[in-house]
């Protein structure tokens, strides 16, 4: 591994375990995130605290993090950018701030593909908005759209990005089961309601 991997590794992680939701709650006196609902320190988590504006406050500057590593990794460590985008993706989920309990990773990944894959993240954002627009379960949202991202990667020829994209994939797929539980009993809650 170069020196640049290791920086790109490094920063990646460090901009991915910021946790916006977290530091926004708190900021705002909305109390400790991970002491509501899910406790998750999402967007979608951040949403039960009651505030529309927090909660998509929360949502872009988690895809903005993943997009800012990939970002600064092509400006100064192009043949590092791969390491850059998983240091983000796992910085979030796994923040050693946290004692690396983190968010489940949508908002980061649609961010890691802006710069990455552009067309790839468009296909995941109108997937995941219109997921939520019909089922109004984030949980099914974010999945579906994640798996959108490797599969976009090989039907546009990117077969070099396929490896890395679904790896991401299944990582938020490994952060969703308990959703995945709660799906299959019929108790995994819709966007505006409670429990």
């Amino acid at each position: 591994m170069t020196t640049g991997m290791l920086l790109a590794l490094g920063l990646g992680y460090l901009l991915g375990s910021i946790p916006f939701g977290l530091l926004l709650t708190k900021m705002s006196g909305k109390g400790d995130i991970r002491e509501i609902g899910s406790g998750n320190i999402g967007a979608t988590n951040v949403l039960r605290t009651g505030s529309k504006g927090l909660a998509a406050a929360t949502l872009l500057l988690d895809a903005a993090k993943g997009a800012a590593a990939v970002l600064i990794a092509i400006q100064y460590w192009p043949e590092a950018v791969n390491f850059a985008a998983a240091g983000a993706l796992v910085g979030h989920l796994y923040p050693v701030w946290l004692k690396f309990r983190g968010g489940k990773g949508v908002a980061t990944l649609l961010g890691i593909l802006v710069p990455l894959l552009p067309i790839a993240a468009l296909v995941y954002a109108l997937i995941w908005a219109w997921l939520l627009f019909i089922l109004r379960i984030s949980s099914v949202a974010g999945m579906v759209a994640a798996v959108s991202a490797p599969l976009t990667a090989a039907l546009v020829g990117r077969l070099d990005l396929m490896p890395m994209l679904f790896a991401f994939a299944l990582l938020v797929m490994w952060k969703h089961i308990p959703n995945l539980a709660r799906l299959k009993a019929g108790t995994e809650p819709r966007i505006g309601r409670e429990g």
